[in-house]
């Protein structure tokens, strides 16, 4: 039976422990059915959670390990731990594998990333910032080397399924008018721009449709998510901004159009399980039965979508903004979000929104958020994107920005 090596990049978080599941459901189908490809995990790496990547490493029996937090205790016997910031990287060039999954959070997935991709590895791409930042790095970097760029996000694998063609990334086509990509609304679909920009960490952590770890939920609630998705979209399918839409659509059902020249147009739909992405994009171009839930055609009484509101939601607005930008727009804009995310979760729990150890106040309001993304883009500076040190420059700048706003700012109530 052939095998598939995969290296897993963010293996403790929500995508990360979803791709486990879907390898552990392949491979028991292949061992049943004693055909298809087995898939065996080569190497993980997390950020802070020592103890759940050991639980991981034991279980699927992985001996070369990364963790970011150089305090973080594993106990694995026999396994090789990387620790520190260069940890990931470090684990992808010196374990083999046939295909690396880039789901660590944020930016700090972005060297490892580009590392796989100058190796020519294939990734099954569910970190979106690592485009945002660095489209103009990775993507040059596939086609020299032939790596394929998988994406995992719903959408632009929904677009990906539309095109029919091999996979990203694309050069621009001539024959998509358009392509559009659907987005829940969040939790806050319906309120008003004063509450909205009052909201708590718990309300905001409250996600309609999906399950997913917090500071994409809270990205989602704002729609920077959306934004980011939009420049990841440019990117991968070599589209102008003027060629990616978005419609607020909140069944969750259809995940993305794409409109043709002619007036056809071509939707995607499933469930609203990320699990169904990941394993397109680590089976493809095979789609054997998979692990999630199928749609019920009679139980679907309706379809609803809408222009997004941007004055409700400035963020979608920065991510055009962003492509026309370009150099270090992205990385700016993706760090100056991460940044006020981080500041707005501080003092409450991560898993429901909850106060922790600031009961009553949080340092930046929801409505803050994209302020402060619109901000660090217009008063820092849009420099070249030439090398990775470039990136992480414009991060770092973008970071400290945000610190100094914040510290300008008495803490708002939560």
């Amino acid at each position: 039976m052939p095998e598939r090596r995969i290296i897993i990049l963010g293996s403790t978080g929500s995508i990360g422990t979803q791709t486990i599941e879907v390898i552990e459901h392949l491979n028991r189908q292949a061992a049943e059915s004693r055909t298809g490809v087995r898939y065996r995990v080569v190497g993980l790496a997390a950020g802070r959670s020592g103890e759940a990547l050991a639980d991981q490493a034991r279980r699927l029996a992985v001996r070369d390990l990364a963790i970011a937090d150089e305090r973080a205790a594993i106990a694995v016997d026999g396994a090789r731990v990387r620790r520190g910031r260069a940890a990931a990287e470090a684990l992808v060039r010196e374990v083999e594998c046939d295909l690396v999954l880039a789901a660590m959070v944020g930016s700090a997935g972005l060297p490892a990333t580009l590392a796989a991709v100058e190796l020519g590895r294939d990734v099954a791409l569910a970190n979106k910032e690592t485009l945002v930042a660095a489209g103009a790095l990775v993507v040059p970097a596939a086609i020299e080397s032939g790596a394929k760029l998988l994406p995992v996000d719903s959408e632009h694998c929904a677009v990906w399924q539309c095109l029919g063609t091999a996979c990203p990334p694309f050069a621009c086509s001539p024959h998509i008018a358009r392509i559009i990509l659907t987005a829940s609304g969040g939790p806050f679909r319906s309120w008003d721009k004063a509450r909205i920009d009052a909201a708590t960490p718990r309300e905001a952590l409250n996600h309609p449709t999906w399950s997913m770890g917090p500071k994409v939920t809270i990205d989602s609630a704002s729609l920077t998510n959306k934004a980011l998705e939009v420049i990841e979209a440019h990117w991968l399918f070599g589209l102008e901004p003027e060629r990616i839409g978005v419609l607020v659509h909140p069944q969750s059902i259809v995940h993305a159009l794409v409109e043709f020249a002619d007036g056809n147009v071509i939707a995607q739909l499933a469930p609203p399980d990320m699990r169904t992405p990941i394993q397109f994009a680590l089976t493809w171009p095979e789609r054997p039965a998979g692990i999630s839930r199928k749609l019920d055609w009679a139980g679907m009484s309706k379809l609803d979508f809408a222009e997004p509101d941007l004055d409700r939601f400035p963020a979608l607005g920065l991510g055009y903004e962003v492509i026309r930008r370009g150099g270090t727009a992205g990385a700016i804009f993706n760090a100056a979000n991460e940044a006020a995310v981080e500041a707005f979760l501080m003092g409450h729990d991560l898993a429901d929104g909850s106060p922790r150890r600031c009961p009553s106040t949080t340092p930046v309001a929801f409505g803050a958020i994209p302020e402060f993304a619109r901000r660090a883009l217009d008063e820092i500076g849009v420099s070249p994107l030439n090398t990775l040190d470039d990136a992480l420059a414009a991060d770092a700048e973008a970071r400290r920005f945000v610190q100094r706003l914040i510290g300008e700012r008495q803490p708002v109530t939560a």
